[in-house]
């Protein structure tokens, strides 16, 4: 009887953690957390969800250590492969946001490939944020639209949200209504800026390996407590 957000964003974290807390090396923690991604699109779009955001690799993560960088690119690699199935077993439109020209060759064939092999898939619309930064997505699309304003393509007084919008990497989907983030830290990291200016958070110190369709539910029974008014007063 819930009532069921219609977008959720989730930042996926704590995989390195839980995995140095097992006596494991943090890459096995981002496998498996790779792992649960699959299981959550399954349960989110059972449960009704029907927009699922997930934040993969930020523009940041360059920084990491360059062994872990590597070990997260070949994770990425292989996870192109399983979506591709997973896609097609449950019917799933998948679309990559973030900056990709900065990813391999191969790696950017493999995603064109998995949206053109989805695109009409009519499922749980999934979204992977990689070499995704809202600073950096917010900085490319003023860069486009001061280029179509230079060629007169657009007029400077028809710059307003919506034209905003659509020069960002979300474009045509809707803004989260419900923001996870795992493993306690309580922070956005530069995820959707933009798109979260009225969306719900939620925080839980279960890291990302450990989130199962119990916790998303929890996440959502927390949805339904809060009193959403856009800015505005509710009526008595």
């Amino acid at each position: 009887m819930m009532n069921i957000p219609q977008h959720v964003a989730i930042i996926l974290d704590g995989n390195g953690r839980w995995a140095k807390a097992k006596g494991m090396p943090r890459n096995y923690g981002h496998a498996q957390g790779s792992k649960n991604v699959e299981k959550i699109c399954e349960e989110a779009w059972r449960m009704g969800i029907k927009y699922l955001t997930v934040y993969a690799f930020s523009t940041e993560n360059w920084n990491r250590p360059k062994e872990e960088v590597n070990a997260l690119m070949k994770l990425l690699r292989n996870y192109m492969k399983t979506c591709l199935k997973t896609a097609a077993k449950n019917d799933m439109k998948v679309r990559v946001i973030g900056d990709i020209t900065k990813l391999d060759e191969d790696i950017q064939k493999r995603i064109l490939e998995l949206e053109e092999a989805t695109k009409n898939n009519g499922g749980l619309n999934f979204q992977i944020a990689i070499n995704y930064g809202s600073r950096d997505e917010i900085t490319r699309a003023v860069r486009m639209l001061a280029e179509d304003v230079k060629e007169g393509k657009l007029m400077p007084e028809e710059v307003n949200e919506a034209c905003i919008e659509r020069y960002l990497d979300t474009h045509d989907i809707p803004d989260p209504d419900l923001l996870i983030r795992t493993s306690g830290e309580q922070r956005l990291s530069n995820y959707l800026l933009w798109q979260l200016a009225y969306t719900e958070f939620y925080f839980t110190d279960v890291p990302w390996p450990d989130f199962s369709r119990q916790e998303l539910e929890k996440a959502i029974e927390q949805y339904n407590c809060r009193d959403r008014r856009y800015g505005g007063v509710k009526e008595e």
